[in-house]
């Protein structure tokens, strides 16, 4: 309800009371399964909980355990965009690989993401892998701006090792390592030098001369705007076919003929009514 009060610019006691009397009127029963009530379900399914001759001993993992990272890693998924208007399984299964592996990185960093869940017994969902690697972005943005990891090299395995640090901390890295889109229109609007009646300081001078891409080097530094995937890598729409001569000179004037508007018409009851029709010209 909050995503979509946002996304409407409408207000969330106004919105809710309008919802709770339409539901009301139309006497409709909405399931109340939260998010949290769906991770655990999905979790309780696994078969990591228990040992197994399958199983290899450093797989197991506390169920408890495994259920509260899980939860922690689909709330930021939520407060990313990963999960409005997608289906939740493949989100959930992500996270849980990210947790499984986090609780024990030395033993399961190199166990992907297929054998995760053929061991568990659980279905691996087309978009899931799309879903991991959203959430390993997020992640490592949020790695940049932790002051002890930035001597590390970080990449999508050293990053699954301190995903407990990056969710202790997630309000503080969210907000370092994004921005509000308004926020960025501001900081682009603000001029990089002074006043215009003021001079340019001389250091700042030598330091533009000497460095002409510095600007562009800390534009592409500052947290880019939170928004939902959809909007930061849109789908690229196939560009049309140029028109033909004879095309191009087509203006929607032309005369139809009879036979030519009868093969638009499907089936025989349409054939008949439109002859029925006809009839009575």
């Amino acid at each position: 309800m909050g995503t979509i009060c946002s996304l409407l610019y409408a207000k969330q006691e106004l919105f809710a009371s309008v919802y709770l009397s339409l539901q009301k009127e139309l006497g409709l029963s909405v399931p109340a399964l939260s998010l949290a009530d769906l991770v655990k379900t999905h979790l309780n399914s696994f078969r990591l909980f228990q040992h197994a001759a399958d199983i290899p001993a450093p797989f197991v993992e506390d169920r408890e355990k495994m259920v509260a990272r899980t939860m922690q890693i689909v709330e930021l998924a939520s407060e990313t965009w990963l999960v409005t208007g997608r289906h939740p399984v493949p989100i959930v299964t992500a996270a849980a690989f990210l947790s499984w592996q986090s609780l024990q990185p030395a033993a399961r960093l190199t166990c992907t993401f297929a054998r995760f869940c053929k061991l568990a017994g659980v279905d691996l969902p087309p978009p899931a892998h799309l879903r991991l690697k959203e959430l390993l972005e997020i992640l490592l943005r949020m790695a940049s701006k932790l002051a002890w990891l930035r001597v590390f090299n970080m990449d999508k395995k050293t990053v699954v090792k301190h995903i407990g640090d990056l969710l202790q901390h997630r309000i503080f890295l969210l907000k370092n390592a994004f921005c509000l889109e308004d926020e960025e229109e501001q900081c682009a609007a603000a001029p990089s030098e002074g006043s215009p009646g003021s001079p340019p300081a001389a250091g700042g001078a030598v330091q533009e001369k000497g460095h002409p891409l510095e600007g562009k080097r800390q534009r592409e530094g500052s947290p880019r705007p939170l928004l939902p995937p959809c909007l930061i890598n849109p789908r690229k729409r196939l560009r049309t076919a140029a028109l033909s001569a004879s095309d191009s000179a087509i203006t929607g004037d032309e005369p139809i003929s009879d036979s030519e508007i009868e093969q638009y018409l499907r089936g025989p009851e349409e054939i008949r009514a439109f002859r029925k029709a006809k009839a009575w010209q």
